[in-house]
């Protein structure tokens, strides 16, 4: 039961991340990543704006209203999280990057037939 939950999880998670990816494309972003890992964590998405920014952009998905907004899981901790593995992304990727934002994209699924999606833009 245990197991399937957390199968159920990772699909739910993959799905907003779908979603958040075709929502960022069409705004002109390009994807330089996603799902990046490190030792220090994983970075959901990393999207180069139309505008040339760099983007970190954590993806929170939820089926239902039982635990708050999307953007509202985003702690203090997780926040420090993305920055940290951020910095050995860009330590990987050096590319004189000249602006860095952080978002995150709210992806609500609890109305299975049309996503609704929320980007918060540089929140973190």
């Amino acid at each position: 039961s245990g197991r399937r939950r957390q199968d159920r999880r990772q699909q739910i998670g993959r799905a907003g991340e779908k979603h958040a990816e075709s929502l960022l494309r069409s705004r002109g972003a390009e994807v330089l990543a996603r799902n990046w890992r490190c030792a220090a964590g994983e970075l959901d998405l990393v999207v180069l704006d139309a505008a040339g920014r760099l983007r970190f952009v954590e993806v929170r998905t939820r089926t239902g209203p039982g635990f708050g907004t999307p953007a509202e899981s985003v702690t203090p901790a997780k926040q420090h999280q993305v920055r940290m593995v951020a910095k050995y992304w860009l330590a990987a990727n050096p590319g004189g990057w000249r602006q860095v934002c952080f978002d995150v994209v709210g992806v609500d699924l609890s109305e299975s037939d049309r996503p609704r999606l929320e980007l918060f833009e540089d929140v973190m």
